[in-house]
């Protein structure tokens, strides 16, 4: 089952930034403005937040299972309309409809958690991060190659099939979940903000992980304008090929799992976040010939996406060690607030490489996990 939860979160979380690398071709056949060329990943992640606070929830209130179902049909709906459409305004919509969808990946996670065992929570949400995560990683060479093989639109097709397998799939193998919360859907959106008002530990690591997202999404929105332009000229191959060896991050998860469970939750998310800073200022630091410099952005891409991944595990896992008849509504928060941090940081990469290029990004990119451990720094040790 944990490999089943895995895969799933994988599958469904990758719809959201198979356009992160097809940036370029999909702004050209639309017609968007290069300058807006950034809400094609901002509008996702808009509605991927609003999902997390108006459907997510709806895991502490209804069977889990049928809202999964539903949640991945709206997905695979969205992703063929993409595929579809020549206008900008038409594939905007459609890009917010498959961010709102996609919240069906963290229904599963929360189920994950409450179907494993107290003293292996960590790894078991380690594990299906990893996934997720693996999932987020490899959407964007997965993309870039179908783009070269085929076109920008087949993989919307191609995602829109596999997405409509997978909620058969899932409503097939999952078992029942029909929570007892005793509450209206009203009550329990009001019962959200009682939640983040009373929880330190969620405001906290929603924090944290707000500006990790906030660089991660910057970095991987910017990063195809760059090396296909005139310093590396890499092709949408190439992107792909950068991208998938930025895979090797997701390592950290598990690890940053057992960590957690073994209550050294403090020093991994110290770790996570220095993480993400020199991931920015290696670029900003050395300069050099166009292979050096492309062997950093590797470099970089590995690191950021470890650090990403490991204060990201270490923060679910201290959300989910919370009541379970509240864990919906608890990772629903917890994700809809980094993923603001995520939306500002994709539509700020796009702004700052037009305005600035390359190194307006890297400057702004390391600003998001320098704040973060200025956070942290106030963080009152147990």
């Amino acid at each position: 089952m944990v490999w089943l939860f895995a895969t799933a979160t994988g599958l469904i979380v990758a719809n959201l930034y198979y356009a992160q690398t097809l940036i370029g071709p999909i702004s050209r056949a639309t017609g968007l403005d290069p300058g807006a060329a950034g809400l094609i990943v901002t509008l996702t992640q808009i509605g991927y937040c609003l999902g997390l606070l108006f459907i997510v929830p709806l895991g502490d209130l209804l069977e889990n299972r049928r809202l999964i179902f539903i949640a991945l049909l709206t997905t695979a709906l969205a992703l063929l309309a993409a595929s579809l459409t020549s206008s900008a305004a038409l594939f905007l919509l459609a890009a917010f409809c498959i961010g709102l969808g996609s919240v069906a990946a963290q229904i599963v996670v929360p189920f994950a958690a409450h179907l494993s065992r107290p003293e292996t929570r960590g790894q078991t949400v380690g594990k299906v991060m990893s996934g997720l995560l693996m999932g987020i990683m490899l959407a964007r060479p997965v993309a870039s190659l179908v783009a070269d093989a085929l076109s920008w639109h087949a993989i919307f097709v191609i995602s829109a099939v596999g997405t409509t397998a997978l909620a058969f799939l899932l409503r097939a193998r999952l078992p029942q979940r029909q929570p007892d919360s005793g509450l209206h859907y009203f009550a329990l959106l009001g019962s959200m903000w009682h939640l983040l008002k009373t929880t330190p530990i969620l405001r906290r690591r929603a924090a944290y992980q707000a500006c990790m997202f906030g660089a991660f999404s910057l970095f991987w929105t910017s990063v195809s304008l760059e090396l296909t332009g005139p310093r590396f000229q890499l092709s949408q191959t190439g992107v792909a090929i950068f991208a998938l060896v930025g895979v090797a991050g997701a390592i950290a998860s598990p690890i940053a799992g057992r960590r957690a469970d073994h209550g050294k939750s403090r020093s991994t998310t110290a770790v996570a976040l220095t993480l993400g800073a020199l991931a920015f200022a290696l670029p900003l630091l050395i300069h050099s010939s166009r292979l050096v410099d492309l062997g950093v952005l590797v470099l970089t891409s590995i690191v950021l996406d470890m650090g990403v991944s490991a204060n990201l595990v270490t923060g679910q896992r201290a959300i989910f060690a919370l009541p379970a008849d509240i864990r919906s509504r608890l990772n629903g928060l917890y994700m809809a607030l980094f993923f603001m941090g995520g939306a500002l940081g994709s539509s700020l990469g796009g702004w700052m490489f037009a305005a600035h290029g390359w190194s307006g990004v890297l400057w702004a990119g390391l600003a998001f996990p320098v704040t973060a451990l200025c956070v942290f720094a106030t963080e009152p040790r147990a």
